[in-house]
């Protein structure tokens, strides 16, 4: 990591880290939103030419993993992505926070000036000013006072996840080159996420058995207590190779196989790392007061978003069959390509 980029990971650290010492977040935080705007964060993604940060998926990747290690209730992975998006259709976001639809029922009518459908399980929908949507050939950009109805939902970690319905409402719509781009994104985005979580959740499971005692003893003085948590040190380790080689392929060029495979892989993490931390704090680790909550409910939460085990499988396996003999070489020429990078 370079010395720019580390700065950048500990002042993002810090704030997500007094944010959620200072005070209980529970739901969206306005104040925090304010200050990561300062920091230029919602931007990050998006071309000095744009108004934005000019920085690049390492940058985000490194943001994004202090913001899942935190569970910080903001929409700033979705803001993100939403910003690099807009800049390559040539739209222009507005100052509040913008959401990301990935679920998208309808489509543009009257020369791409209105829009007729709905957006289905929107982070964060009911507090953003826009949302970004990508329809066949067109990245879409909408006003949530436009939408006709609003239901409110959330995912098992209680954050929102709405559902939008537009009746003829105003769009403003650019070109758009990839109609998978915005959920491969959204999926990258999510890695991180889960990779921060699974470290917070690692780190908070090897505290306690440090201070928990059973029998005279602290729990992982137990050979079979450090097993389970040196195994789920590495998948946590895992998680975060997959995610870091994805970013920089993201960086570099096309990222769909990197993005497949880590997606997946963090996925299966998710299973081990959460059973295990829940059997380290036992019962205490499933009430709310408890702060692990924190962390496993967002990962069993994420798991499904950006793409769930099987949808990942299946993207891989097709990758595989597709080349067939010529696997092995894609395989290593992909690791020679990052490694030198």
């Amino acid at each position: 990591m370079s010395e720019q980029r580390q700065i950048l990971a500990d002042t993002a650290d810090r704030l997500f880290a007094d944010a959620v010492t200072s005070r209980r977040i529970e739901g969206f935080d306005a104040k925090l939103w304010q200050q990561t705007i300062e920091m230029g964060l919602p931007l990050l993604l998006a071309p000095e030419a744009d108004g934005g940060a000019g920085g690049d998926w390492d940058d985000a990747g490194a943001v994004l993993h202090a913001l899942g290690h935190h569970g910080v209730p903001i929409p700033l992975a979705e803001n993100m992505i939403a910003a690099q998006l807009a800049a390559d259709a040539g739209l222009e976001l507005p100052s509040g926070p913008v959401s990301l639809a990935t679920r998208v029922e309808g489509a543009l009518q009257q020369a791409g000036t209105r829009f007729d459908g709905k957006l289905l399980g929107v982070p964060w929908g009911r507090h953003a000013d826009a949302i970004l949507a990508v329809v066949p050939g067109h990245t879409v950009l909408l006003r949530r006072t436009d939408a006709t109805s609003l239901r409110h939902a959330h995912n098992l970690a209680d954050e929102p996840r709405d559902d939008l319905i537009f009746d003829n409402a105003p769009a403003v719509c650019g070109p758009a080159s990839d109609g998978t781009q915005a959920s491969h994104l959204l999926a990258l985005a999510r890695c991180a996420q889960i990779s921060g979580a699974l470290e917070a959740a690692l780190h908070k499971s090897v505290e306690y058995a440090q201070t928990r005692k059973q029998f005279g003893r602290a729990i992982g003085q137990f050979q079979a207590v450090q097993q389970q948590l040196a195994q789920f040190g590495a998948e946590v380790a895992a998680a975060m190779c997959a995610t870091r080689a994805a970013c920089r392929a993201a960086t570099r060029g096309d990222a769909s196989f990197q993005i497949a495979a880590a997606k997946l892989r963090c996925n299966l993490a998710i299973g081990f790392a959460t059973s295990t931390a829940h059997q380290v704090h036992a019962a205490i680790g499933f009430t709310r007061e408890f702060d692990l909550r924190q962390s496993t409910q967002r990962l069993w939460s994420w798991r499904t978003e950006g793409g769930n085990d099987r949808a990942w499988a299946d993207v891989l396996g097709a990758r595989v069959c597709a080349r067939g003999d010529q696997f092995w070489a894609d395989l290593t020429a992909r690791d020679d390509a990052v490694s030198l990078t």
